[in-house]
């Protein structure tokens, strides 16, 4: 198993490496504009995750799976 996950490891740092040397030959302002895209992509992406954790968050406190209180309310819960 140990050697399965060495070489897929191997192929992804592989295929990392042709997408590097790929973007390397584009020209400097398709370079530029390839960062930018990717930066609105992982943007978009965060912003999504974080919908989804408020509307957890939301649903769990709706439903009264949340608990209220002070940080001394929690530390002492922690130590019972």
């Amino acid at each position: 198993m140990k050697e399965v996950l060495t070489v897929d490891m191997r192929t992804k740092s592989s295929d990392f490496q042709r997408v590097i040397e790929n973007v390397e030959m584009l020209p400097l302002d398709d370079q530029m504009l390839l960062i930018e895209i990717i930066r609105q992509r992982l943007i978009q992406h965060r912003r999504s995750e974080l919908i989804s954790e408020i509307a957890a968050a939301r649903e769990a406190y709706q439903t009264g799976d949340v608990r209220r209180g002070t940080v001394d309310d929690l530390l002492q819960e922690l130590d019972t």
